[in-house]
């Protein structure tokens, strides 16, 4: 632009072309004041010490889990007995030595993958990377003795000596015992576990045998003998995930349907436009406030100590916040009404009902369509941390995954399900609104 031009603007709108100072000092110490409160936060919380006690050994070890199983190997100093099994569960112990592990004599070689074998008795532990030693332990009465060089992948105290030369291998020498896991990626034994008589068969093998392949048991069809085996599953336990989804999912529909009910008409009476009594309108809006002022885990903890642990506290736990949402939602689209079409519907001799039937429901019912829907969907995730805290559903079995430590790909697998369906509430809940939207409309028109 002509700086003559500018120099004109500036002479005859000086207040206009100068800069602003007080509003850029505004910014600028708004700038300070959240550089001072991120530095608080840092302070408070002691963020640093927080990062250095954190454990990424623990943290890969977790996520390795979740996505990949383990078989055990355990050789005991005392009895000289070898066992194989998965995920350290005795019930999951191998009555014959799988391929990959061979004894003879007082000595096993175990193949680890990855390029790793190892060879242990009671007397030792040798590790080795191809044709390389990398490890080599004697066990003794003292406890284990490393005689090869120590490496910074290996952790040695008194009584035990760990290591993991790779993400896939590991290896413990205590006193007691020398312990091996092997690991392999996938989720070993999730369609069916040890006990059952299709172990070993994928889910695609399963389906051929369910389309076209004799019966397995002359007693059942495949189909069923399918169903049974993968829902009784005993360890991934699909049955009783599945039934604690439903409950999670019926947590969320009870009690959103049942806030969106009581919250309709006490919206009406805390609203302007309605309820002309100033101090009976104040009063259910300051309940409105109370309800929803109290978050829903309060409230699941409180009904929890009343009621017991069960659905039923998440239930009323959801019932009593959303009342409080929906309520302050629904007066609020009811205030913002179009009077005209109130007075439209008033002035052909409708009393108050018909009027607020016809002239303000059909205004906020896609508010409270909309609203309904996406709150179902929300819930449907607050249900599952209800649920941890005592009132059952999927939130509990995560809970008791989580607790162990152990068997992470559960626990993955849980959090997946949850993830899984909450997509779907959401696909569902964003047609529903949709279709009912559009023909609130077009019956409107």
């Amino acid at each position: 632009m002509d700086t003559t031009y500018m120099d004109t603007l500036a002479g005859k709108f000086p207040e206009a072309i100068a800069p602003n100072r007080r509003a850029q000092a505004a910014w600028l110490g708004g700038l300070f004041l959240l550089i001072g409160y991120l530095a608080y936060i840092w302070i408070a919380f002691d963020v640093a010490g927080a990062v250095a006690r954190s454990s990424m050994d623990r943290a890969k070890l977790l996520a390795l889990d979740s996505y990949a199983y383990k078989h055990h190997v355990e050789l005991s100093m005392r009895t000289g007995d070898l066992m194989v099994n998965l995920e350290g569960n005795r019930r999951n112990a191998f009555t014959e030595l799988p391929d990959w592990v061979e004894q003879a004599d007082e000595e096993t070689l175990v193949d680890m993958g990855q390029g790793f074998t190892a060879l242990l008795s009671v007397q030792s532990l040798r590790v080795f990377e191809g044709e390389t030693l990398i490890v080599d332990i004697e066990q003794t009465p003292a406890g284990p003795v490393l005689h090869s060089e120590p490496n910074d992948w290996m952790r040695i105290a008194p009584n035990k000596i760990e290591g993991r030369p790779d993400s896939y291998v590991r290896f413990i020498a205590t006193k007691s015992k020398i312990t091996l896991h092997v690991y392999s990626t996938g989720w070993e034994n999730f369609w069916f576990d040890n006990s059952s008589v299709l172990n070993g068969t994928g889910f695609w093998q399963a389906m051929g045998l369910v389309i076209y392949a004799p019966r397995v048991d002359p007693e059942q069809s495949n189909l069923t003998l399918v169903f049974s085996e993968i829902w009784d599953n005993n360890e991934w336990q699909h049955g009783q995930v599945m039934h604690a989804m439903l409950i999670t999912i019926l947590m969320a529909f009870c009690g959103t349907m049942l806030a969106a009910i009581t919250a309709l008409p006490l919206s009406f009476m805390a609203s302007n436009n309605i309820n002309p009594v100033g101090l009976l309108r104040g009063s259910f809006k300051r309940l409105f406030d109370i309800l929803r002022g109290v978050d829903a885990l309060i409230w699941s903890l409180v009904f929890i100590r009343a009621f017991g642990l069960g659905p039923l506290s998440g239930i009323l736990a959801l019932w009593f916040t959303d009342t409080g949402t929906f309520g302050k939602l629904f007066s609020e689209a009811i205030e913002n009404a179009d009077k005209k079409q109130m007075e439209g519907v008033s002035s052909v001799g409708a009393g108050a009902i018909q009027t607020t039937w016809f002239g303000v429901i059909p205004q906020i019912l896609p508010v409270l369509i909309s609203q309904t829907l996406y709150f179902l969907e929300s819930n449907t995730r607050s249900a599952t941390v209800i649920g941890m805290l005592g009132a059952g559903g999927i939130g509990l079995k995560l809970a008791d995954a989580m607790r162990t430590g152990q068997d992470w790909e559960n626990t993955m697998y849980i959090i997946s399900l949850i993830i899984a369906v909450v997509i779907l509430m959401d696909n569902l809940s964003s047609w529903l609104r949709i279709r009912l939207i559009k023909g609130q409309e077009k019956s409107v028109l």
